[in-house]
């Protein structure tokens, strides 16, 4: 119940950032209707709740779904409507089923959630001074995925921004193969406190904690993904904007990449600082946001038929983590030589080995299987959200890290700033490895004082007995700072994720391990 009262209060603080919402640029000023809240029915006549607003006058205007975030409702989006009918668009958002008043068990972005969104299409072409023609798709998160998925199940929409959202269900949970505890686990407490669980939703939250059941639940998640269903959305061809953030830590950003090359579609992919929709969050609130901004440039080109130069623009836009913006032509031409560094032998001295070099061989380190050490990835949405509003990077004191339980590698310092761009891949040469386990590598910016600032990580697992392990860590742009050392430290233990590590035992790094880093 405090948490349905924590998300009733945020509901009726948009409804009051609404009202006041006004300046969005010159066509913000512009009459509208004013909100109307509806009941829509869904498919097999479940009543999803709604609301809508539109400008004022007569005539037809192009049209934006939204429908609402995990654990949120129709209302989340009220200031970003009035800004958007300011701008000439039918705005209607909608609670999905199973979710506070709405009718029906939460589906999950299942077939019963495309469904509905055709419905609540039908409705807003039917009842609203919607242009047919010209109906779009958006939202955060949940929104997002449901937007996106919609785009290949419904061909009248035309344009789609998915903020924060997914197009892989299954690397969501299962990245490295190894299961996401603290993301899983805030969507399960999400679900009970504020909607409906199906009986599927429940039976599949609960194998997952389990680890049990895998094949059931990953072909549950390429149901509800978008890259299962790339060509449909290629062959109904909408304009289709993808906006994270490098440090999502319920959909990181690997799996876009594969999905946006796929895409033949007019796009773009844009990747921000921030974890989970933290990005988007001040637009939520009604104030001026650069990924708000973002989709409306979209929709005014894609929607409005605006000539605002969106469609010649790069396709690729990021903002590193400690740089100003720079623009791609593709996620290929992001980086480009990657540099190979060989881990080599661990001093006896200071418990640290050279990172950089020839691959080496003849040497191992080992670490206890189920020991944690002070190098993790943080918390689920507080520590990268705090991070994106301070522009300072998770940091740690490296002399800090403990030899007995971790790895730690270190390169020389450059003359020069290196810039870090892609996806930084680490490979692990294994010895007396259990049948199953965790291992989890950071990558950090050291400077001369032992402050390490986290650029990426990523954790990766194996089912069956392995001498070698190959992790892709997740994303990111960062500008390693001239005179600053790259450094690595692999442990087996982090509260983000479940770990696979038998209590009591230990696996070893030995000789032909190297990080290869992806340099622009």
């Amino acid at each position: 119940m405090a948490l349905r009262r924590l998300l009733s209060a945020f509901s009726g603080l948009l409804l009051m950032l609404a009202v006041l919402a006004g300046t969005a640029g010159p066509a913000a000023a512009a009459a509208t209707t004013g909100f109307q809240a509806v009941d829509i029915s869904g498919s097999g006549g479940v009543t999803l709740k709604a609301n809508w607003i539109a400008p004022a006058g007569g005539g037809t205007h192009p049209a934006i779904v939204f429908p609402a975030s995990w654990g949120l409702n129709d209302a989340e989006y009220l200031a970003q409507a009035k800004i958007l009918a300011g701008r000439g668009y039918v705005v209607v958002s909608y609670t999905p089923r199973g979710w506070w008043f709405s009718g029906g068990t939460i589906d999950t972005a299942g077939p019963l959630d495309m469904a509905d969104l055709s419905r609540v299409l039908d409705w807003t072409i039917e009842t609203t001074p919607a242009d047919p023609a010209r109906i779009g798709a958006a939202g955060i998160s949940y929104g997002a995925g449901i937007s996106l998925l919609g785009a290949a199940a419904d061909p009248r929409i035309r344009a789609v921004a998915a903020l924060s959202g997914w197009s892989d269900l299954v690397y969501s949970l299962y990245s490295g193969d190894t299961r996401h505890q603290q993301s899983s686990g805030l969507l399960s407490l999400a679900a009970q406190l504020a909607g409906k669980p199906s009986a599927e939703l429940t039976r599949t939250l609960s194998d997952f904690a389990a680890n049990r059941n895998v094949d059931q639940i990953k072909a549950w998640g390429r149901i509800r993904s978008a890259g299962t269903y790339l060509d449909a959305i290629n062959a109904n061809r909408p304009a289709v904007l993808l906006a994270n953030g490098w440090g999502d830590s319920f959909f990181p950003p690997n799996q876009l990449a594969g999905f946006f090359g796929g895409l033949t579609t007019p796009k773009r992919l844009e990747l921000r600082p921030g974890d989970h929709a933290i990005a988007e969050l001040t637009g939520v609130l009604g104030l001026p946001n650069d990924a708000w901004q973002s989709l409306y440039d979209w929709f005014d080109h894609y929607l409005a038929g605006a000539d605002n130069g969106v469609g010649a623009e790069p396709s690729v836009r990021v903002k590193p983590l400690n740089a100003g913006y720079e623009t791609y032509p593709s996620w290929s031409a992001l980086s480009g030589d990657s540099r190979r560094y060989g881990l080599g032998r661990v001093r006896l001295l200071d418990g640290t080995g050279l990172l950089g070099g020839a691959v080496s061989t003849g040497w191992s380190k080992t670490l206890p299987a189920d020991r944690d050490t002070i190098a993790d990835g943080g918390v689920v949405l507080l520590t990268n959200g705090a991070s994106a509003i301070t522009g300072i990077q998770p940091t740690i004191w490296l002399p800090f890290v403990d030899r007995s339980r971790a790895g730690v590698w270190a390169a020389e310092r450059p003359s020069a700033v290196q810039h870090i761009r892609g996806v930084p891949r680490v490979h692990l040469e294994l010895s007396g490895a259990a049948a199953t386990g965790t291992v989890v590598s950071y990558l950090y910016d050291l400077d001369a004082l032992g402050n390490a600032k986290l650029i990426t990580h990523a954790p990766a697992s194996w089912s069956q007995k392995t001498t070698s392990l190959d992790v892709d860590l997740f994303a990111t742009a960062y500008d390693l700072p001239a005179g600053h050392s790259l450094t690595l430290v692999v442990d087996t233990v982090d509260p983000l994720y479940y770990d696979e590590n038998a209590p009591g035992g230990s696996v070893s790094v030995g000789g032909g391990s190297y990080l290869d880093v992806p340099l622009k």
